[in-house]
Parts: structure tokens; C-alpha cells; sequence
């Protein structure tokens, strides 16, 4: 299984613990290329993990003689292509999990089609995410008849990740209460500058609701202003773990790891990114939650965001007026919250089987049965 950074690897993830669980004979190999997944990789349960070489064909021989390899996946759409030629070559099945293209993709278009495309048309087996995918794999060189929809396995990963959460210990627990709580995550300062401005207008509204902040990048550069905000504005703040820190106004996280577990306290959820050019983080875990989500303008490269829009659990916003506006509503108005609640949740409930079906796939690339599958 290759997945090259840490997102591709969450998707691959589920898929291999049923590897484990379900063919433990079989020798799982986890290859990646991004340094951030490094640590990410040597906390699977696999026989080996390393970075994949750069993609010549010599590497490409050396890995294989290394690994020997039944099948070789990729997770969610980088395929190598002189290792996936080298792999052929030698009768390797191919495959692709958790496959996804953007409509705007640059790899549907000039040189970068032409490289790719015969790499595409080595794959003998994908699973899309959705229909959509699966016409523009196509159109980029995947055979049809090797194409089949299997979802996104990260919404297994994610409803399994909250369903493990512990509410009777941990940060959870000491900051259990209450009040109505707004958990804005991942947040950069081009989501904080609007949000806290909006933030002190609910409170006029709502006196006693309370906001945890986890910025993306918990350094004193990025707490210290929201700290600064807090004194301003009067209110109580207290970074996470402090003590008092559950009679706070503002809780600032100040360490990284946590995040998925605060989402747990969300009667409401800010993610952030939808204000910043790197573009939006994650919506799933405050959504399988329950939390209502709320998220900046840029959300275009988000599938997941899209939905929450069309399902009612989620909104964009892109003004102080319309943050404050969609927050009051939730915040105030019982009935629209446990609407926007059911519909974020039931959306994560409705993506799950992802990593059963890609698992089967994997497991026919393995047993070299029938390639052509039937929809999922």
C-alpha cells in the first residue's frame, strides 16, 4: 500500500487493519514519501514501513525485488508511473483505493495527463468515492470495466476514531459542562480575525457561551493575539490544562493531538482554512459528532463541506455579519441546531462501509480472482 502524506494514509488505514485482521498471513508493506508521514507510517500495524524511492526504474526493480509483491494499491489518486510499468511487468496487480479527482485538476490536462494516463490504464481494479470520480478516472485513462464506487474510507476511520472517544477522562472530562460551546479547530489567524469579531456579538446574545480554540499552529505567534483578543474583549481565558480552565470564557489549546477529542464538547463547530489559501481542514470528526459545522468561503477542493451544505448540517460563511447571524441561530434556536445536528451526523453514517468495500477489492488483487467488479 502506497500513500504518499498523511491524508492519503488516514484513507489507507482502515483498509490495512482489515488486511490484519482479516488475511493476518499475509506480509503488509506501507510505503510513503512526505516526511510529515513518517511517524504516521511507523504507527500502523504493518511488516514494514519506509519511503518509497524516487520512481526510476531501477528503484522501482530494487523495491520490487525487495517486497515481491502479490498486489500493489495506491491510496486516493498518486500513481507512480515507473514503478506502476515495472509492477506490470512482473504480473503485480494493481489497484487504487479511496480514488478521487477534482473537476479542476491539473493532471486532466497537458503533459501531465499525457505521463499519467498510461499509468492510469495499468490499474486493473479502483475504488472511486463516487460517480462522479469514477467518469473523470476514467476520462484520464482508467479502464471502465476496472472501475467500480466504494466511498471514502476516512468516514470509517473518522465514526470509528469518535466512537473511541472517552468521555469519562482526559480533557473531555475536566472540561465537561454545560454551557453552550463553540470548538473552532485548525483555525489560522485569517479564520480568527472574523470569527472573534463576530464571537463577541454572541455573546451579547448569549452571555455564558463558552469558545475553545485550537489554532492549526498551537506557537505562542498564533496564541498570544487570541490571548491579547480575550483581555480586550474582558473575558476569562485559560489555556488547556490550566487550572480553572473549565470556568474559562476561552479555552486556547496550546498543544496539538487533542483537537479530535474536544470536538466531543461542540454544541457548535468552527473548522478552519476556508479564510486561508492552504484551503479547509477536515469537517468530518465535529460532523460525526453532531456538532453543526461552520466554515469559511473556500471550500472548493472540500467534498465533504459540499455535502454538509446540501445536507443542512453545515454552512459557509464569509462575513462578521454572517458568522455572527449562523452562529446565533444555532446557538439560540433549539429546533435548527438538532436539525443541523442530525443531518452532520447522519451524513457521516451514510458514507460508512468505504473501507469493506475497498477491502474486498484489495482482497481479489491478492487472490488474483476476478478484476471487474460489481457496483458498490
Amino acid at each position: 500500500m502506497h500513500a504518499p502524506s498523511v491524508g492519503e494514509g488516514l484513507q489507507a488505514r482502515p483498509v490495512l487493519q482489515l488486511a490484519r485482521t482479516r488475511r493476518p498471513e499475509a506480509q503488509l508493506a506501507y510505503t510513503f514519501f512526505s516526511p510529515s508521514a513518517e511517524s504516521f507510517a511507523h504507527g500502523l500495524d504493518v511488516d514494514f514501513a519506509d519511503y518509497l524511492p524516487f520512481d526510476t526504474a531501477g528503484d522501482a526493480e530494487s523495491a520490487l525485488d525487495a517486497l515481491r509483491p502479490r498486489a500493489l494499491v495506491f491510496s486516493k489518486l498518486d500513481v507512480w508511473p515507473g514503478l506502476a510499468r515495472v509492477a506490470a511487468s512482473r504480473g503485480v496487480a494493481l489497484g487504487m483505493i479511496s480514488a478521487t479527482l477534482a473537476a479542476g485538476s491539473s493532471r486532466r490536462r497537458g503533459v501531465a495527463a499525457r505521463i499519467l494516463t498510461d499509468a492510469y490504464r495499468r490499474l486493473d481494479a479502483v475504488g472511486a468515492i463516487d460517480p462522479g470520480d469514477a467518469d473523470r478516472l476514467v476520462a484520464l485513462g482508467v479502464r471502465h470495466d476496472r472501475v467500480t464506487v466504494t466511498g471514502d474510507t476516512r468516514y470509517d476511520q473518522v465514526w470509528a476514531r469518535v466512537r473511541a472517544v472517552d468521555r469519562g477522562s482526559g480533557f473531555v472530562a475536566v472540561l465537561a459542562s454545560d454551557r453552550p460551546t463553540l470548538v473552532a479547530g485548525s483555525t489560522w489567524p485569517a479564520d480568527e480575525r472574523p470569527l472573534l469579531a463576530a464571537w463577541a456579538r454572541v455573546r451579547r446574545a448569549v452571555p455564558h457561551v463558552r469558545l475553545i480554540i485550537a489554532p492549526h499552529e498551537p506557537t505562542e505567534t498564533h496564541l498570544v493575539p487570541v490571548e491579547r483578543w480575550s483581555a480586550e474583549a474582558q473575558l476569562h481565558v485559560a489555556r488547556l490544562g490550566a487550572a480553572g480552565a473549565v470556568e474559562a470564557d476561552v479555552v486556547l489549546v496550546d498543544r496539538v493531538g487533542v483537537l479530535g477529542d474536544l470536538y466531543a464538547l461542540a454544541t457548535v463547530a468552527y473548522v478552519g482554512g476556508g479564510f486561508h489559501s492552504a484551503g479547509l481542514h477536515s469537517v468530518l470528526e465535529p460532523a460525526a459528532f453532531g456538532a453543526p459545522v461552520l466554515f469559511g468561503p473556500r471550500f472548493d477542493n472540500s467534498r465533504d463541506a459540499a455535502l454538509l451544505i446540501d445536507a443542512g448540517g453545515g454552512a459557509s460563511v464569509d462575513t462578521v455579519a454572517r458568522i455572527e447571524e449562523q452562529l446565533r441561530d444555532w446557538l439560540t434556536d433549539d429546533t435548527a441546531r438538532t436539525s443541523a445536528s442530525t443531518a452532520a451526523r447522519n451524513l457521516v453514517e451514510q458514507g460508512l462501509g468505504a473501507a469493506d468495500r475497498s477491502w474486498r477489492l484489495v482482497e481479489r488483487l491478492l487472490d488474483g480472482s476476478s478484476l471487474t467488479l460489481g457496483g458498490g
